[in-house]
């Protein structure tokens, strides 16, 4: 208690820190004045109905922080950021110059590499930004605009998409956490005193052991992402004695912690980005006036709307994600090399390939486990919807896991901040 007291304190009296922290939740509230401001002629009426009846749209407004329920300027939100960094990650498994530009010219080439995203994320914007004001029109939720009117939109959807982006590189950079999730998150923190509020509304004594089972659910929920994001998988090392003058050095073993869940909450966040997209386009297609493509894109809609299908998609996705992100983040090759050049084994395993193998398959066999639980936690939600019918419980639970895993992430950060001040 009194070394919580005692960081607590630290928080609030270094002054980096603290300037840190402020700007956090200086851009924070920034962004919550951004997504208060709505795009013109938008019926209100309207909107809440068309909301109400789509889970994708729920799901989608996730993504957008609260701004797209209100149709604010920034009404994409992070997503097209997102989508563009999951392409840049998939390229670089297939086009080695842009491997060797993540993982080999270091800083720089990191630079380079987000500046791509940021282009991509350019033309993305606009395409996603079109989609939505077509679809609106034909819901007769906005009124229909003209092509200079339709134009300007278009062009405010798209900057306050980039501003948003701009946004979450700099409280990731001046700020504490990864600016992109913090957006996510401030945005379903948004949403808690409606939901609340709808909640109280709409109470019906005879659903109280729904409520409770999803209580329930909730801490389950918060309790598996917390055990699997802290759980590791200590390696032992140790440092070759060498004799430099006359002092000898290393002969000391540590261990190498492997975390069961390298990848964090981006592998939920990459599926179902992966998952909206498709949706996004079949809801674009249904509006076209050719029926056959209007009824392929009905049956493709109709078929991810299914609860089923999208719970086996979405465990897929968050799996192979999961491994994914894992192979891009953590390079077996490069880690065995490190040890080599530090005089660093691993007892039992030779220095060099064998002990990249080594590492490739101890690190493989955890994230079976990492995936396949954080898989199952990710679908726990949708599969309660289908028993319960209630689809609120599915949007919830995918909020709730993203929550929890960026405040997890956000104290790690804090912890390391404060560690680094003390010594």
């Amino acid at each position: 208690m009194g070394n919580f007291l005692t960081k607590t304190k630290l928080i609030f009296t270094d002054g980096t820190l603290r300037a840190r922290i402020l700007f956090v939740l200086g851009a924070l509230v920034f962004f919550r004045l951004l997504a208060a401001i709505p795009i013109p002629s938008v019926d209100k009426l309207r909107l809440e109905a068309f909301f109400g009846d789509n889970q994708f749209l729920g799901l989608l407004n996730v993504f957008s922080g609260g701004g797209l329920s209100s149709l604010s300027i920034v009404m994409l939100g992070v997503g097209p950021y997102i989508t563009a960094s999951i392409i840049m990650q998939l390229l670089t498994m297939m086009v080695p110059k842009l491997k060797a530009l993540y993982h080999e010219e270091g800083e720089a080439g990191r630079k380079r590499f987000a500046q791509y995203s940021r282009l991509i994320t350019i033309p993305l914007a606009i395409i996603q930004g079109i989609s939505f004001l077509i679809i609106l029109e034909r819901q007769e939720i906005v009124p229909h605009l003209g092509l200079l009117a339709f134009g300007i939109n278009v062009l405010i959807i798209t900057a306050g998409s980039v501003l948003l982006m701009w946004i979450g590189e700099l409280m990731t950079e001046f700020g504490i956490g990864n600016g992109v999730s913090l957006i996510i998150f401030a945005g379903i923190v948004s949403q808690l005193p409606t939901m609340l509020g709808q909640l109280q509304y709409t109470f019906d004594p005879a659903q109280i052991p729904l409520y409770l089972a999803f209580l329930v659910a909730s801490l389950l929920i918060i309790a598996g992402v917390v055990v699997v994001t802290e759980a590791e998988r200590p390696i032992p090392i140790t440092y070759a004695k060498r004799v430099r003058g006359s002092k000898m050095y290393g002969g000391v073993s540590t261990y190498l912690p492997l975390r069961i869940n390298q990848a964090g909450v981006i592998p939920i966040i990459f599926a179902l980005s992966i998952l909206l997209f498709p949706q996004l386009i079949f809801q674009f297609l249904t509006t076209v006036q050719n029926p056959l493509v209007a009824s392929i894109a009905k049956h493709g809609l109709d078929f991810l709307a299914n609860g089923w299908a999208h719970s086996i998609l979405y465990f897929i996705l968050v799996f192979l994600f999961t491994y994914f992100y894992t192979a891009v983040q953590f390079d077996p090759d490069a880690l065995a090399t490190n040890l080599q050049k530090g005089g660093a084994f691993i007892p039992g395993v030779r220095p060099g390939a064998p002990t990249s193998t080594y590492i490739a398959k101890i690190l493989t066999r955890i994230t079976l486990v990492g995936a396949t639980f954080l898989g199952f936690i990710a679908v726990l939600p949708f599969a309660m919807q289908q028993l319960t019918s209630n689809q609120s419980l599915a949007i919830g639970g995918t909020a709730l896991l993203i929550a929890v895993s960026v405040v997890l992430d956000l104290i790690k950060k804090i912890q390391a901040q404060i560690s680094m001040r003390e010594y």
